[in-house]
């Protein structure tokens, strides 16, 4: 290997921006960032751009460390064996390790008519294209939701709170994640926006038309705008590069996020499936695996072996409208407990993990591995003691030659 290192972070979110940051503490380390946008995306905003209150991006270089170089482009393929990756624009660039970060977006809602008159929201791109839909449409027009986790109920409260007639299609519960106390204080607070709430087994979407929604139990609705929130999925650049992966399109990794099939390639954030029991899909879990991943690549550099992923959760917090919100409190197992802040409170603790999330990104640019804080999660070992049966695949003895 050459005195320096190139590392290449294939994705811009939360964990491809928190690793290519923690990477440069090492001089001798040189990190390209490449990203389809020129700036960063608040996911965690997206309804709010929909809604006309925010409008989701920030200035890389707000939250990027100076010394990272960012390729505004989209990856096409990873060559592993000639350690490069193709970009759309034309041209290669080559690694020495990779960083797989290329997040989540819109799942193929594989509904009839779902994908031609149903506005999904994910990606900044889908977000801008529904904001003017919505704008254009009286504010006495029927806009139904598809999917009632976050994404939805923030949506459905964000459009209801501007006085809109809004329908939330659950498929089964509202808010599947929450403990009963807070789905209830939730319902309240969808209640009071004027929210028409459907859950149940007959609530499930089976076809969506250019001005209605038909379910499960016969029933159709009339929608002028529906929008389209339930499921997440990943790009298939993991795949289509012939590396392994889960079902859902995750790359296989090993508890240190190496690659079972390339100890050059390590894993971050929602596009990761550790040992096969990928952590739950959103940006808490991104800005820990992030800066993990980087360690992993930093260990190997330093002649270490990698600890393994330590991450855990401690809540989840859906904004209620500009005026309201839930903090969910969760074991670090990620399991919803029976406390939560709700109301004028809770949407202050949201708005300040919004912002409280930019400033770790910033602060990691400023001073590289300073802060080591993720969560840990204990019930993590048992749940892999009990794959023991089918053990994990795992890239370390591949990279024992790197040590």
């Amino acid at each position: 290997m050459t005195d320096n290192t190139d590392v290449v972070v294939v994705g811009g979110g939360y964990a491809g921006v928190m690793a290519a940051n923690r990477l440069t503490q090492r001089d001798d380390v040189t990190v390209t960032l490449i990203n389809p946008r020129p700036s960063f995306v608040e996911r965690i905003r997206l309804h709010q751009l929909v809604g006309g209150s925010h409008d989701a991006v920030v200035d890389y270089r707000k939250v990027l460390a100076e010394s990272v170089r960012l390729v505004v482009d989209t990856v096409t393929r990873i060559d592993a064996s000639e350690r490069s990756v193709r970009l759309a624009t034309g041209g290669t660039v080559g690694y020495d390790y990779l960083i797989y970060a290329v997040g989540s977006g819109s799942a193929d809602p594989r509904v009839p008519g779902a994908a031609e008159f149903a506005y999904p929201m994910s990606g900044l791109e889908e977000a801008e294209r529904l904001r003017p839909v919505v704008d254009a449409a009286p504010v006495s027009a029927a806009v139904t939701v598809v999917g009632a986790g976050p994404t939805g109920i923030e949506t459905a409260a964000e459009l209801a709170e501007e006085g809109r007639t809004v329908t939330l299609v659950c498929g089964e519960v509202l808010g599947p994640y929450l403990h009963p106390r807070g789905r209830r204080s939730v319902a309240e607070r969808l209640a009071e926006l004027g929210v028409t709430v459907l859950e149940g087994p007959d609530t499930k979407v089976t076809a969506v038309a250019r001005d209605a929604v038909r379910l499960s139990g016969g029933r159709e609705l009339p929608s002028e705008v529906t929008i389209w929130t339930a499921g997440f999925g990943v790009p298939d650049l993991a795949a289509r590069s012939g590396l392994s992966t889960d079902a859902l399109g995750r790359l296989l990794t090993d508890e240190t996020l190496t690659s079972v099939d390339d100890v050059r390639i390590v894993a971050a954030g929602d596009s990761a499936a550790p040992s096969d029991l990928p952590f739950r899909m959103s940006c808490q879990a991104a800005v820990q695996l992030g800066p993990q991943a980087a360690e992993t690549v930093l260990s190997r550099l330093a002649g270490e072996q990698p600890a393994p992923v330590d991450a855990g959760f401690v809540s989840q917090c859906i904004s209620l409208g500009r005026r309201a919100g839930i903090l969910q409190l969760a074991t670090r197992d990620d399991t919803a407990k029976r406390y939560y802040l709700g109301g004028r409170p809770g949407a202050k603790v949201k708005e300040f993990i919004c912002q409280g999330t930019i400033w770790q990104l910033a602060y990691e640019a400023r001073n590289p591995g300073s802060r080591t804080w993720w969560i840990k999660d204990d019930k993590r070992r048992q749940l892999l003691q009990a794959k023991r049966g089918k053990a994990p695949a795992t890239a370390e003895p591949a990279a024992q030659a790197l040590l």
